[in-house]
């Protein structure tokens, strides 16, 4: 009875709702001009703050007549600046807003009323077009469809410092690609832009400055011309050099050196006067190393430069050196601020390392022969600053990207140990770090992974697979799938064991797809050298091939379908697991449509698949087996060998060479 009476319940409130809601609407078609006003303005008021009531007003049809109203010759300007504050205020709701106002050509209505000459209407149209084209769901190619629109705002710009605010942010959010570059370059966004970089207001330079940096990024036009740019006598880049100063905010910092950083890219400026800036950026406090490590982390180029200049690795080095001795900076005030603040400077050094060995071998090995850098990376894994722990944990997860140091460093100063330490018990953020640094320590050939194995850590990563963060899920069942790579039975037996079968086909069903794809890689790794297939697809065959079927048959990846069908052939090459397939009509059938399939990785997974089932196998007499025979027979007889010779045609290599290599089985 409780179920019946829930329904009318909420039928009611739904009700009150969308009958607020329509009263707004409603008074949007009111013939009198003063009361649609008031309508808007009220409507306004009703939807600060309240999604709800702006979804609501959205699916009532209140956008079509909004925009109907701003676009009237008819209207007043209160009206349609109104209207226009209205709509930015539904545009700030959720995506899925944003996705109806676009849909309801909202854009182009907006670029039009810019032509309006009310400048309280421009900078509300403008507000509204920001906020719109800022939303990762709108499609920035709307700026430049029409090709009079980059000229106006052009224009635009020099009405007002709201307009100014609006159009760089639009800029910088809308220059996705080399082609919206060249577009804006061509239009003189340089000459009109450089102007604002030193406006009274901050928001105004610092988006000017961000049109910038998307400006110069990769292109070496635009950075070229900027070297040669006057500011009121003053060199361009000797505004950002200003810019980067320590009295400036931190992104604005960040984003001049950004500027910097790529016009040095472009070879614009020379690598030494960048690299000049950059060591004072290091030099002037923690922000700066920050800063350093952020720019650095996805620039391989960067980092060689930085690892190069003025000794910085050994620079660095001092900031683990407060509070017990003095470095070479003599401003008394910054060495006190420093001392009480030692832990910063670790946690940014930490960082700075970290972003530096990231890529590059050499610099990594760099890294790792500073004075006491391993010792300190171990004492920083304990530290009781949360966040020296997680930036120290960061710096050993870069460098166990090195085959090297996980062989020389690693082993030496038994890094495993502390890091076991700080998986007991850790907040997510320092966990998902350290396990992905003991995915790497568990590699094939880390010495560490031995050690790390008796320890017991199998029982660790099986309950992180069960966390609800998908990134430890993801390094729990990665370590795990790396830990079964070529390990022995006793090791496979205790991973299944710990994992449990309803585990292990619980993460087979994970909606994470890189959660998926590493327990598949988990599952092939288990599943191979006959006896482990064998003795696993004894156990737990019923519930694999069940698991193997529905992710062939759902609407997964190709890569999560390969990975799938490398499994089926794993078990297609066990002695007794094989029967699993050749017993299963259905399972035979998928592997016939995906050796027909248009992705020529899923036709040689699938191959693969039948190569095993169809291998004449020999006793100990060197005689082929019945069994095989048989194999062959039934999978002639369902078409398999017709596919085959069409395969051995194809003109992918690979897949043409094992296709005629099963079927040489045939004329064995």
């Amino acid at each position: 009875m409780a179920c019946l009476l829930e329904a009318p319940l909420r039928i009611s409130v739904l009700s009150e709702v969308t009958a607020t809601s329509r009263h707004y609407v409603d008074r949007l078609f009111d013939p009198d001009p003063q009361k649609v006003l008031q309508g808007v303005i009220d409507m306004k008021n009703a939807v600060i703050g309240n999604n709800k009531q702006k979804a609501n007003l959205i699916v009532l049809g209140a956008v079509p007549r909004l925009l109907y109203l701003l676009q009237q010759v008819s209207s007043s300007s209160e009206l349609q600046t109104e209207c226009a504050v209205v709509l930015g205020s539904l545009a700030m709701g959720t995506e899925n807003n944003i996705k109806s106002l676009v849909d309801c050509h909202i854009i182009p209505a907006l670029l039009q009323g810019l032509l309006c000459p009310d400048l309280t209407f421009i900078e509300a149209c403008l507000r509204c077009l920001r906020t719109v084209f800022i939303s990762p769901v709108t499609p920035v190619q709307l700026l430049y469809t029409d090709i009079t629109v980059i000229p106006h705002l052009m224009s635009l710009l020099s009405h007002s410092q709201r307009t100014q605010e609006y159009i760089t942010q639009i800029f910088s959010h809308c220059c996705k690609t080399p082609e919206h570059q060249t577009v804006l370059f061509n239009h003189g966004a340089i000459q009109n832009i450089a102007p604002l970089l030193i406006a009274p207001s901050y928001k105004v330079p610092m988006q000017a400055l961000k049109c910038f940096s998307v400006l110069a990024y990769e292109n070496t036009q635009v950075s070229m011309t900027l070297v040669n740019v006057l500011v009121e006598g003053e060199l361009l880049s000797q505004v950002f050099v200003r810019m980067m100063q320590r009295d400036q905010p931190i992104e604005m910092q960040l984003t001049a050196a950004k500027c910097l950083t790529y016009m040095c890219r472009a070879g614009a400026i020379r690598t030494d006067d960048t690299c000049v800036v950059l060591k004072r950026l290091l030099e002037e406090r923690v922000e700066g190393a920050e800063t350093l490590a952020y720019l650095m982390e996805p620039d391989v180029e960067l980092q060689r430069i930085a690892s190069t200049t003025d000794h910085l690795v050994a620079m660095l080095a001092d900031y683990f050196k407060y509070p017990s001795s003095v470095s070479a900076i003599t401003d008394i005030k910054r060495l006190d601020h420093d001392l009480k603040h030692a832990h910063e400077l670790r946690q940014a050094a930490f960082k700075l390392y970290a972003s530096l060995g990231s890529n590059d071998e050499d610099i990594r090995k760099k890294i790792t022969e500073t004075e006491n850098m391993m010792d300190r990376i171990v004492s920083g894994l304990s530290e009781s600053s949360i966040k020296v722990r997680l930036a120290a944990v960061r710096c050993l997860h870069s460098l166990s990207r090195s085959v090297q140091q996980l062989r020389t460093s690693f082993h030496d100063h038994a890094v495993w140990k502390p890091l076991m330490k700080l998986l007991q018990n850790a907040p997510d953020e320092v966990l998902v770090m350290a396990s992905s640094t003991l995915c790497n320590l568990l590699l094939e050939f880390s010495p560490s992974k031995e050690p790390i194995l008796e320890s017991g850590v199998i029982e660790l990563l099986c309950s992180l697979t069960q966390s609800e963060s998908p990134a430890l899920r993801v390094n729990g069942i990665w370590a795990l799938m790396n830990m079964a790579f070529q390990a022995d039975q006793k090791v496979k037996v205790e991973i299944v064991r710990s994992l449990g079968t309803e585990q292990l086909f619980r993460l087979l069903s994970d909606p994470d797809t890189n959660v998926l794809m590493k327990t598949l890689g988990l599952l092939r790794n288990l599943l191979s050298t006959r006896p482990h297939i064998d003795q696993v697809m004894s156990s737990h065959g019923k519930q694999i091939m069940q698991a193997v079927t529905l992710i062939l048959e759902g609407d997964h990846s190709m890569e999560v379908k390969e990975q799938t069908l490398c499994i089926l052939a794993n078990v297609a090459d066990g002695n007794t697991a094989k029967d699993l397939i050749m017993t299963n009509d259905d399972m035979l059938q998928k592997i016939k449509y995906y050796m027909g399939h248009s992705n020529v990785k899923l036709q040689l997974a699938a191959t693969f698949c039948i190569s095993n089932l169809i291998w004449n196998e020999e006793d100990a007499e060197g005689l082929t087996r019945a069994g095989s025979q048989e194999r062959q027979d039934k999978l002639r007889e369902l078409g398999f060998v017709d596919i085959l010779h069409k395969l051995a045609q194809s003109p992918d290599t690979n897949l043409c060479d094992r296709a005629k290599t099963a079927m040489q089985q045939y004329l064995a």
